[in-house]
Parts: structure tokens; sequence; C-alpha cells
């Protein structure tokens, strides 16, 4: 199972650069850059809100489940 961040289509669609929203955020242009890329182990509920909140759209909205397995059948 994998966790694919999406935050990069989100930055996209609201048209908003990554350096404004780890400003907006409160986190280094680093962090939020490993955050896109999906490296990172975890993220804290309370950045997760911040981005959330700065974006205008949901958790889901940021990540989703891809099944490495592919489709049953």
């Amino acid at each position: 199972m994998s966790i694919v961040v999406t935050l990069d289509v989100m930055l996209a669609m609201r048209k908003m650069k990554s350096k404004d929203l780890a400003e907006t955020v409160g986190i280094t242009e680093a962090n939020l850059s490993l955050l896109k890329q999906g490296r990172v182990k975890g993220v804290r509920f309370e950045t997760l809100a911040a981005i959330c909140r700065a974006l205008d759209c949901q958790p889901g909205d940021l990540l989703r489940y891809e099944d490495e397995a592919g489709p049953a059948g």
C-alpha cells in the first residue's frame, strides 16, 4: 500500500507557490518540498490543518491511497 501526496496538484489549482504556502503554514520550503515528494514518514495534524486552511481544501484533497498490487482480479 502507498499513500500518494497530491499537494502539488492543489497548489497548481489554487495558483499558489510553494514558497508562499510554506511561509503561511510556518514550515521551511525544504520540509514542504519533502512533503510534496512524499518523502516524509509522517505529518503533524496541526501542519496538515494549516495547509488545508491555507489552500481551502480537505486532507483527502492532498492525500490518496494506492494499492501497489494493482486491481484485484
